[in-house]
Parts: C-alpha cells; structure tokens; sequence
C-alpha cells in the first residue's frame, strides 16, 4: 500500500489465516502475493516513497513529500485508497528522470525491502518455487521490480506510470493503477493459458479479488513485529547499496533525517574543526565531547626513526574519514594515498592526502617516495567503500612496495546518515558522516607482517600477500572475503551486472 497504514478492521473471515497453511498437504508450484503487508512487514510503501523522493530527487522534494502525508492518510482513509495512491505517486515521481529512480530502485530500495521481508510468507511464498511467482503490487512496477525479481525470484506486476520528453521523465499521472479489480485482471492474464495460481496470498480485502481466483488463498495478519527473513534466506543478498538514510526513513525516522540537517551541518562543522584545530593528542578527547566515540584496539606501529622508512598502514575502507581516524588513533601524523579526491575533501581532511594517477609504475614510485621520507602512508586496497560486512578484492600493489605493512580493520557507526555514496553529492561524503548525531569508529591496529609473510623476506607474491591481509583484517572484523572489485560495484549499481556471492565469497554469474 501506499501512504502509512491507518488503524485496519478486521476483514471478513473468507480466507483463512496464513497460519493454517500446511505445506505438506499437496504440491503448489505456482503463487500470486501481494507485497506491503503480505510478503513485507509493514503495510506502508511511504518509506520507499520517500527514498525515490529524496535520492533521486531532492530534499525539498522529499520535504514535501512529508508534509503531504497527513492529508494522504486522510484520503486513504476518508475517499479512496486509488485517490491516495495517485497523490502520492504524483508527488514522488512528477518530473524525475526515469534514469534516475531506475537507479534508486536498483541501488538504494533493495536493502531496505530486504530488511522488511516476513519470514513465513516468504516461506510460504518461496515453497511454490516449482513453477511460477508473481508479485501483484499497488506500487509502481518501476519501483518494486529489480527487488522483486533479484531477490524473491519472481515476476511483477505493478502500477504503471506515464512518461513524457520521449520516455525520459515521469509525468506523475498513473497510467494503470493495480488495486482490488485490477489486480485480478491481471493475474488472470498472467496466468491466461494455464492453470490459476495454486496459492494466493494477501492482508487486505482490496486483495480478495485476486485471491479468490487462486485455487487456495491466505490471509496475512498485520503484525509489524512479525519475525524477518535472514538475509541468506532471500534469493541474493545485498553486497552493494547507496543512498544517503541509514534506517528505513518511516514518517518520523523521515522527519528527523530533514529537520536534523541544519543541526547536523553546524555539528559536522564543529567536528571538521576540532580536526584542524585541536592538537593532535586532543583531538580524541575533543570528539568525545561533540559525542564522537573513538575505540582503539591492537598495538599501533612505533613511529619510525630517524633514515628508516614509514610504516604501510594497509586498512579496509568504510567512509572517506578512514584516514582521518587512522591518524587519531595512531597519535601521529599519516600521509593518505587515494585514487580519487575531491577539493573540498581535501580541505577538510586535516591529513594530507596524495592523488594516484592510476599508472602502476608512477603511483609504486609516489608512494615509496613517501615512505623512504620517514612518513606513515595509508592505503585502502579495496578501492572503494563497502557498506555490508564484506571486503572487496584488495589492490596487490600495495604488496611490492615494502615489508613494513601494518593490516588495520575499521568500523564506522552510523546512525542516521550514511558517510559514502556513488552518486550524488560524493564530495559531501565526510560531511554526512561528522553529521550523524553520535558517529563512532573502531580502529585494530593487527600484528605487522612478519618476514616471511611479505615479498621481500618471503619470496611470496603480491597477490599471496594481499590476499593474506584482506584474510586477517576480515578475520578481526568478521567479515567475507569476497571477490568483488571496485569496478563490479559501479557496475552492479549501474545494472550492468548481476553477480552476487556464496556464502564462502565466490563470485556467481
């Protein structure tokens, strides 16, 4: 459904209840569901409204998206709910580039539909796995498909919306609305041809038409606090998302993320100063007071001597501050190696930072140049940052470029605001993060290399050695180990590939 979910009355008991569903009964291979409320917890798709609205629109969009709810809920429950479902259709979609939310609903919508998937519909609805599934939906297809297809292996069915300037830009009106007769309408085109579905599942009697055609139909009870599939349930798993909110934004998680970010932005202010500021052994205690919690673990590298090289910090990447948070719990000054950096990251880094050109030899001769100064360098292998608890496949080059290399896992906590994205305002990464009311890193500092682990005193490769630092920092963290590059995740949430991973990290096509 559409706007935040009313009070609901009890539907008249023609189904029964998905409880009195026996799997072992008879053989079903084929199913049609609803989504809000059936096979996801919540009834409301305001939130996944609202993250159209705001990522690939703009916060004033997404404002006043907000400020519409009320009178959404109020036509939902006091008109028609087609009424309230076009208003705010037309409020989320008019004028956006069909590009634009395509990536959204690829990008940022899976992880949060993911994370609302009950566990017995979804079990239910995954045991007609034999033959055919379809998700029947009041919410635009646009919106729902690449979750639904990629993740619950089914087909879709959903509103339908009009476009305009040669199919490039959403005009806001509805050109098909799925809702009680129509839904029906098309699960029998659907299935025209064939047999009906054996099984139908919905939550409202809006559903009842489809459901009374499917050969046996269930009822699902509202039941927000109804237990959530596992990720490894779901038929993929999230290993790359975007998007700017770190909770599924309902109405009042929403509110606060807007009306937050004047505060937050003066805050991120006070914090990038402390950075610059405060002398370098204060600066933890500092953070503290501005509600930064900083945690150090391990024993950090001593700092070199006078004509001996500089330690390679060699870490995992979570948000463009790693560097910064290296350098605090180290106590000293590091030097921070990237091949992309912004002007304004930059000038609110107070950690210098070094651009690579990309060319092997050039950046090998940057970075020991760096290191035979006397200075500490870090280096993220991976790339690029990865929000899910795997690391990508680290970058060999650091391997060949000394044996003091030092393996750092990092933690970033954020509570509101995400502190990375790979669209949008990228260069506002290490804002976003400062803005979050009580961020917080955790820092290991892990054993360096021993001799004969490294290319040097070893004799090993460059891809022995960096394979074994992406295994010991994701053994510290608890991590996977994957076999994803930087360049599969812009390419994952550009859609041009669909590779996910097992549970041991192997790439599957």
């Amino acid at each position: 459904m559409a706007p935040p979910s009313p009070p609901t009355t009890p539907s008249p008991a023609r189904f029964p209840p998905l409880s009195s569903y026996d799997p072992s009964a008879r053989e079903r291979r084929t199913a049609a569901s609803d989504l809000d409320g059936t096979l996801l917890a919540s009834s409301s798709a305001f939130p996944y409204y609202f993250l159209v609205a705001l990522e690939a629109g703009s916060y004033l969009r997404a404002l006043a998206l907000l400020l519409l709810a009320p009178l959404i809920l109020l036509l939902y429950t006091a008109v028609s709910e087609p009424a309230a479902i076009a208003l705010l259709v037309f409020a989320t979609f008019a004028g956006l580039r069909v590009d634009d939310v395509e990536a959204v609903a690829r990008g940022v919508l899976p992880r949060h539909y993911a994370a609302g998937v009950r566990a017995d519909a979804w079990e239910v609805f995954r045991g007609c796995g034999a033959g055919r599934r379809v998700v029947v939906t009041a919410s635009p297809a646009v919106m729902v498909g690449p979750f639904v297809r990629e993740f619950l292996g089914a087909e879709v069915a959903g509103t339908e919306l009009r476009t305009f300037a040669g199919g490039r830009r959403f005009t806001g009106v509805i050109e098909s609305m799925l809702v009680g007769e129509r839904k029906r309408e098309v699960v029998q085109r659907m299935f025209a041809g064939g047999d009906l579905p054996d099984v139908g599942l919905g939550d409202r009697e809006s559903d009842h038409d489809f459901m009374a055609i499917c050969k046996e139909a269930y009822m699902v009870p509202t039941n927000k606090r109804a237990p959530r599939a596992t990720p490894d349930a779901l038929l993929s798993r999230v290993i790359f998302h975007d998007g700017r909110l770190v909770r599924r934004p309902d109405p009042k998680h929403a509110l606060f993320a807007l009306a937050y970010l004047p505060v937050g932005f003066a805050l991120a202010l006070l914090r990038v100063l402390i950075s610059h500021h405060v002398p370098r052994s204060l600066v933890r205690h500092a953070y503290r007071l501005t509600g930064i919690r900083l945690t150090v673990r391990g024993t950090p590298p001593p700092p070199p001597s006078r004509g001996t090289p500089g330690s390679l910090l060699v870490c995992n990447h979570r948000t463009a501050v790693d560097p910064i948070f290296v350098s605090i719990a180290l106590g000293r000054q590091v030097t921070c190696v990237t091949y992309s950096v912004s002007r304004l990251s930059m000038a609110t880094s107070p950690v210098p930072m070094v651009a690579l050109m990309g060319d092997r030899k050039v950046d090998k001769a940057r970075i020991t140049a760096l290191l035979e100064s006397g200075r500490d360098v870090v280096v993220c292998p991976e790339g690029t940052t990865c929000r899910e608890p795997c690391l990508l496949r680290f970058s060999a080059l650091f391997a060949e470029l000394t044996d003091r290399v030092v393996p750092v896992a990092v933690e970033a906590v954020q509570s509101t605001y995400y502190g990375s994205t790979a669209r949008g305002w990228t260069s506002m990464d290490p804002c976003f993060f400062y803005m979050n009311p009580r961020p917080g890193y955790r820092v290991t500092f892990l054993p360096a290399l021993r001799a004969e682990e490294t290319c040097g005193g070893g004799a090993r490769s460059v891809v022995e050695v960096a394979s074994h630092v992406q295994a010991v920092i994701a053994k510290e963290l608890g991590y996977k180990c994957t076999g994803f590059t930087m360049k599969d995740k812009y390419m994952k949430l550009a859609g041009s590939v669909a590779d996910e991973c097992d549970p041991n990290g192997k790439k599957l096509a």
